[in-house]
């Protein structure tokens, strides 16, 4: 089932000389990860912003075409209506964070829209244990690491039980720890929850192995929108800015030195369960 919907969208921002996305087409399927990469200004940011309703709500521009979230038509539906259907966690945690405390800043966007107080309750320890944050519910966000800062930034978005989960370059400001940390974080919840999540991330390797598909965004068009092993294979990421994963790389020279090695791995793992299998066949 269908739960995204874009089709022909074109934004162009107030006094732009050119459209920021264009004739953009896109149906994402419930229970995606989908992986969103592309030179910086090729319209990543703005496709987001289209999603969860900040396009055409709050950014002033020409706007053609349609989006569709959950049935609702993004243009005519109030933001604060979207934002129980499709969370956006943004590059920066500390533009989301701003309560005394770990637990009131779970429960702000909750309050903000009159739930009972004893729903909230009910949701902010729900919330808590699933991402293993109760150790620190009653601690500042500015005191906690980048890191656990993202993880509460998304904490904040889960409460509101949406279907959907955006994430706008998450782990720009993290080590690369921390980044791996926070990735499996990310797809922990979408199983368990069975969110559909799209992210816009340049740690290709990282996502690499979770997601079940990219889209290559580029001078505001869809350039590629497929499966990933595809993508490194017959394309040239790097053209766009894309990095290729160093396992990916492997695999590729593997192939060309072993006949028989047809396949590209997409993890470390991987690689490895092919290795051994290989081994143990000969």
């Amino acid at each position: 089932m269908s739960v995204i919907e874009v089709n022909g969208l074109t934004f162009t921002y107030a006094g732009a000389k050119s459209p920021a996305i264009m004739d953009v087409n896109l149906e994402v399927s419930e229970g995606e990860f989908i992986l969103i990469v592309g030179p910086s200004g090729g319209g990543k940011s703005t496709l987001c912003r289209c999603l969860n309703g900040l396009i055409p709500h709050f950014y002033e521009g020409e706007y053609k075409g349609s989006v569709t979230v959950c049935g609702l038509k993004v243009a005519d539906t109030p933001t604060h209506i979207l934002s129980q259907h499709i969370g956006m966690v943004f590059q920066n945690p500390q533009n989301q964070l701003f309560s005394l405390s770990v637990e009131a800043d779970i429960a702000f966007p909750l309050e903000n829209l009159g739930f009972p107080r004893q729903e909230i309750r009910a949701r902010v320890d729900e919330i808590l244990e699933l991402l293993n944050l109760q150790h620190l519910k009653d601690r500042s966000p500015f005191e906690l690491s980048g890191g656990q800062q993202q993880k509460v930034a998304i904490a904040s978005v889960l409460a509101m039980r949406p279907e959907i989960i955006l994430l706008d370059e998450p782990t720009s400001f993290l080590d690369p720890l921390s980044a791996l940390h926070l990735f499996e974080t990310i797809d922990y919840v979408r199983k368990k929850l069975g969110l559909t999540v799209l992210i816009v991330e340049h740690r290709v390797d990282l996502a690499a192995a979770r997601a079940t598909r990219v889209v290559l965004l580029s001078g505001g068009r869809v350039v590629y929108d497929g499966g990933l092993r595809n993508f490194f294979s017959e394309y040239e990421p790097h053209v766009y800015g894309v990095s290729v994963p160093r396992v990916v790389q492997l695999s590729m020279k593997v192939g060309k030195l072993v006949e028989s090695w047809n396949t590209l791995c997409l993890s470390p793992e991987e690689f490895e369960r092919e290795v051994r299998r290989r081994v143990r066949g000969f």
